[in-house]
């Protein structure tokens, strides 16, 4: 019975280095910690099928917090801020063209396709941001005059 009152409180230390920011990688921490909620959730109801309620329902409430700070997104580290939100009179020709990867002497029509192919990666809906659609599409609008 010790061994359960041990587990519980290894699992709110787990859940506690969890949520603090742990030094193991974030798909480490996942992995262990849905490893350790099942172990819990297990030993929780054999310890209510045995009759010890206080003990198998804390087991079984750490086992379902540490699964969900299992699953609880985070953000990325490295991930990179939103770039400044530029507007075309206030970038240079030449910024422009680096943005959209495109030559000094791309006609209207490869800057239109350049992007297009370019902000169907980078918009909101597709899993970018709202910075980077911003600033392709002032490249865009400075490149094409408007």
């Amino acid at each position: 019975m010790t061994w359960l009152l041990i587990a519980a409180v290894a699992l709110g230390l787990l859940a506690w280095a969890g949520r603090t920011g742990a030094r193991t990688g974030r798909r480490e921490w996942r992995l262990i910690a849905g490893g350790l909620a099942l172990a819990a959730l297990v030993a929780g109801v054999l310890s209510l099928l045995r009759g010890g309620w206080p003990l198998g329902l804390a087991l079984v409430a750490g086992g379902l917090a540490l699964a969900g700070a299992a699953r609880s997104p985070t953000p990325k580290a490295g991930t990179r801020p939103d770039p400044p939100q530029s507007q075309p009179e206030g970038m240079s020709l030449s910024e422009a063209r680096s943005v959209l990867g495109l030559g000094a002497d791309a006609s209207r029509e490869d800057v239109l396709e350049a992007h297009a192919r370019l902000i169907r990666r980078t918009h909101p809906d597709a899993g970018g941001t709202d910075g980077l659609a911003a600033h392709l599409n002032a490249a865009r609008d400075r490149l094409l005059g408007g």
